[in-house]
């Protein structure tokens, strides 16, 4: 009874997708083999409308999943009830998954138990899974601000010292590195041509990408800008003292590589060595005995 309930729910899911999957077929063919992201809503915003009941947050916590969403590049424009839906619709599909996965296998107890618990198990996999995905992307993200972040301040630095204004020099980051800074850069060029005074856009972006570096570079920035000092000389100070924190992690990462070495060779190479060696004499000694 209850595995056919779980298949004909699984049948159920499938044939729900492919009648969207028609739908956007049908709707590509009546525009000509585009679909109008204008007139066409994506799957994710559907199931945003449909889960909108249970997926709300509240206000603190919308605006904690909206940071995260941020720092991570706004993968796919999810909102927090998106992403909250997204959530929910995993969560319930390996639900199934497992109720499926407790009937088929002969897990040693009652069906009774093992496919609740494999339900619950699957269940807390698929709510917790896009949670670890977005955390890995921030920190995917921030590693690479803060890979590119001394050679973004150097070119920076030469623009500004050419004579050309922050806002050019700002420009030629997002034109020479594609990658998350210059995607930060990028937001903050568009929201100062949309009006917002440029330091408040700067701080903007530090406080949201989370990275020491480049939130130190934005305070010296606006700090130059407020007493009036030149601001070539002070970011060629803050490139410099970026290379030299990076020459220092490296080196800290160097003198750290021994010690972490110790347990794959006591773990893997070890055994092995004293197998080669030990091996044949072993042989040799059990031969005798015989």
């Amino acid at each position: 009874m209850q595995l056919a309930i779980a298949a004909g729910i699984i049948c159920g899911g499938i044939v729900f997708a492919y009648f969207i999957a028609l739908d956007q077929f049908r709707a590509a063919a009546a525009n000509g083999g585009v679909v109008s992201g204008a007139q066409r809503p994506t799957f994710i915003k559907r199931l945003e409308t449909l889960l909108r009941p249970v997926s709300r947050l509240p206000a603190r916590t919308a605006i904690q999943v909206r940071q995260k969403l941020s720092q991570a590049g706004n993968p796919g424009n999810l909102t927090p009830a998106g992403f909250q839906a997204v959530r929910y619709s995993l969560a319930a599909l390996l639900a199934i998954a497992g109720l499926a996965i407790g009937l088929i296998l002969p897990l040693g107890v009652s069906d009774l138990i093992s496919a609740p618990l494999t339900g619950i198990v699957f269940a807390l996999l698929g709510y917790l899974a896009p949670s670890l995905w977005l955390e890995q992307r921030i920190s995917v993200r921030r590693r690479q601000i803060q890979r590119s972040l001394a050679e973004a301040t150097d070119l920076l630095t030469l623009v500004v010292e050419s004579g050309m204004s922050l806002d050019e020099g700002l420009l030629s980051i997002v034109e020479r590195f594609h990658n998350a800074l210059g995607d930060e850069i990028g937001k903050v060029l568009r929201e100062i041509r949309l009006g917002r005074p440029r330091m408040a856009a700067l701080e903007h972006m530090a406080d949201t990408a989370g990275v020491p570096d480049l939130h130190h570079l934005v305070e010296s920035i606006v700090q130059s800008d407020q007493m009036g000092v030149p601001i070539a000389r002070l970011l060629r100070v803050q490139a410099t003292e970026m290379r030299r924190r990076q020459r220092q992690g490296a080196q800290e990462r160097a003198a750290q590589a021994s010690s972490r070495m110790v347990f794959p060779m006591v773990g893997c190479i070890f055994p092995v060595l004293w197998v080669v060696l030990l091996g044949p004499a072993i042989i040799q000694v059990l031969k005798s005995l015989k």
